[in-house]
């Protein structure tokens, strides 16, 4: 026969209530783990961003350098040359750099979704009690 909520004794309605808690508990955790994860992922695809602006901002000091040593050897055609090519690696390194951080500012490190279901999870635990 199936017992009614108002049939159940009060240790097996708390009973009820720890199991269900238990399960939230472990489906929050999970969330969590997942929502890190992302954010994660995504701090390293910037972090990324970073590293080949750097390798770009890299070579263009080189061909800085090589534009230097060829001006200061030669006339003004090869090493305006070697200039325009390294001005041009430093502009995309740079607009790779501000790409990566501006991204980077804007990621929260917090599980925004785990919070709000905590918070609603409390709530609802809380009219059970009553």
């Amino acid at each position: 026969m199936l017992q009614t909520k108002e049939d159940r004794s009060l240790g097996e309605l708390f009973s009820e209530l720890t199991q269900g808690m238990s399960t939230l508990v472990r489906q929050e955790v999970q969330l969590a783990k997942t929502e890190i994860s992302e954010t994660v992922g995504n701090i390293v695809k910037n972090v990324l961003l970073l590293v080949v602006g750097g390798v770009f901002a890299f070579v263009g000091f080189q061909a800085l350098m090589a534009a230097a040593i060829l001006g200061l050897a030669q006339t003004l055609s090869p090493w305006l040359a070697a200039l325009v090519v390294a001005l041009a690696l430093l502009a995309v390194a740079g607009i790779l750099v501000m790409k990566g951080l501006a991204t980077l500012k804007k990621q929260s490190p917090m599980p925004r979704q785990t919070a709000e279901t905590i918070k609603e999870d409390v709530q609802w635990a809380k009219q059970q009690m009553k």
